[in-house]
């Protein structure tokens, strides 16, 4: 079965967000902002796989840009995690990179669908 980065990579993310909500809950006290960025962050992948599962190009495209939004609302998330100091700069930056790299993934899958429609 071939392999899809963008599958693979969404769920590595939803892992490490679970992990982040484990340690934000269990280490901070924080459940407010933590249950945003988990129900969010692991929202990326959901979407993602139902998007494959699409019955046409245009309901593919309509899951990757659910999944896009919720990108977007991870990476505001995380951003307020850390500038309250929730989380270290250290803590969120490779976080931050890697929602960053899904957001970009998810654009050119959007574009590149749109155009070949």
């Amino acid at each position: 079965m071939k392999t899809n980065v963008l599958k693979e990579k969404s769920y590595a993310f939803a892992l490490r967000i679970i992990k982040l909500y484990q340690y934000l809950a269990t280490e901070h006290k924080e459940f407010v902002l933590s249950k945003q960025v988990l129900r969010s962050g692991t929202s990326i992948g959901a979407n993602i796989e139902e998007a494959f599962q699409g019955q046409s190009k245009s309901d593919f495209v309509h899951k990757l840009s659910i999944a896009n939004k919720e990108a977007f609302e991870t990476h505001y998330w995380l951003r307020l995690l850390r500038d309250s100091s929730i989380l270290t700069r250290k803590q969120a930056e490779s976080l931050l990179d890697e929602c960053d790299e899904l957001q970009r993934m998810l654009i050119a899958a959007i574009k590149t669908s749109k155009s070949k429609r």
